[in-house]
């Protein structure tokens, strides 16, 4: 699939100019979050790029710094009411919700747990309501989160239900320039064909599309996965790429959008590295067809965004990583990229 260089998609004069407004939480106070999201304060092009929001218990922000052995300006409000963004010095409000006691390091806990929902839950209203523009947040647990009272089988169902969003949703795995979403998400291998349909592929390829165009691209380019090995060869190890998913990457090109596939599982990733980069995004048909791939070429830089949702949020696509929690080990480069496209989607809104 040919692309002229006329079709290289650049961020409007708009986005460029718009400082956005960023919402934070640490996530779970016994992972790595604290330590991560003050490293990540710390750099002045970070604070400057962003008009910035920190809501967290002041205790867990400092173990964070000390942790880091970094630090960084801020300016406590007692107030959300009405946010004074008037200089590139990171707002702090002090909170920890229903959270009571200590907080257990490096294992999963309840009060872990009611301290994320609660603190997510504050910074989803503030972005939901325009206050502002995207929400960031660190390594959540979710064990710690079931232990809270989350029934959701995942955080991204939970923000729904809060957002009271009723449309097709998908989590997108992010690893720099390069997306993937899937049709299949948390479910076991011997489901996958038979939630297969034409219908949720082409939802899973226009949820990708309109990501894309929210963080910046005029003009996508989306390589759709095949399921069997070698794509089924014609239907000898199966028809879901000539029954599914070929028809469904055919729909999607007559709303106007540029997918092709389906390709091999085993070759299709090898499009997207290079200069010779076919594709913005890869739609996978389940989990580890785009995971195995995205983390083998840079678990330290993954990001994860709720996409779909109504409004932007993202996190480093690793975990709260309880084995190095504490030692200043934690890689900011995850972190960094989530706040990139969260400061790029967040533009996009306005």
């Amino acid at each position: 699939m040919a692309h002229s260089s006329a079709d290289q998609r650049e961020l409007s004069d708009d986005l460029q100019s718009y400082k956005p407004k960023i919402a934070l939480v640490l996530g779970d106070p016994a992972g790595i979050g604290p330590e991560l999201i003050a490293r990540l304060l710390a750099e002045s092009q970070v604070r400057s790029k962003a008009h910035l929001l920190l809501i967290a218990d002041e205790a867990q922000m400092r173990i964070g710094m000390d942790i880091a052995g970094c630090t960084f300006p801020y300016r406590t409000i007692d107030s959300l009411d009405a946010l004074d963004f008037s200089d590139d010095t990171p707002l702090f409000y002090q909170y920890r919700g229903e959270a009571r006691g200590e907080f257990p390091r490096a294992e999963a806990s309840a009060i872990g747990g009611q301290y994320c929902l609660d603190t997510l839950e504050t910074g989803l209203r503030l972005t939901h309501q325009g206050s502002t523009d995207a929400l960031l947040f660190g390594p959540l647990n979710k064990t710690s989160l079931h232990m809270a009272g989350m029934t959701h089988s995942d955080e991204l169902h939970w923000f729904a239900e809060y957002l009271d969003f009723h449309g097709p949703f998908c989590e997108f795995n992010v690893l720099d320039n390069l997306w993937t979403s899937r049709v299949t998400s948390h479910v076991a291998l011997a489901e996958v064909p038979g939630l297969l349909s034409q219908a949720r592929v082409v939802e899973a390829i226009e949820l990708i599309d309109t990501a894309l165009k929210r963080n910046g691209l005029a003009k996508p380019r989306i390589g759709v996965c095949g399921l069997n090995p070698h794509n089924g060869d014609n239907g000898s190890f199966g028809r879901e790429e000539l029954d599914i998913i070929g028809p469904a990457v055919k729909t999607a090109r007559e709303h106007g959008i540029d997918a092709d596939g389906p390709y091999p599982a085993d070759t299709i990733f090898l499009k997207v590295q290079g200069d010779a980069k076919a594709f913005d995004a890869v739609v996978t048909m389940y989990h580890d067809q785009g995971q195995i791939a995205i983390k083998l070429m840079g678990f330290s830089r993954g990001v994860t965004v709720q996409g779909g949702l109504p409004i932007p949020i993202t996190t480093p696509a690793h975990g709260t990583a309880f084995d190095i929690a504490g030692q200043g080990k934690a890689n900011v480069g995850a972190i960094r990229q989530a706040f990139e496209i969260a400061c790029r989607m967040g533009s996009g809104r306005r």
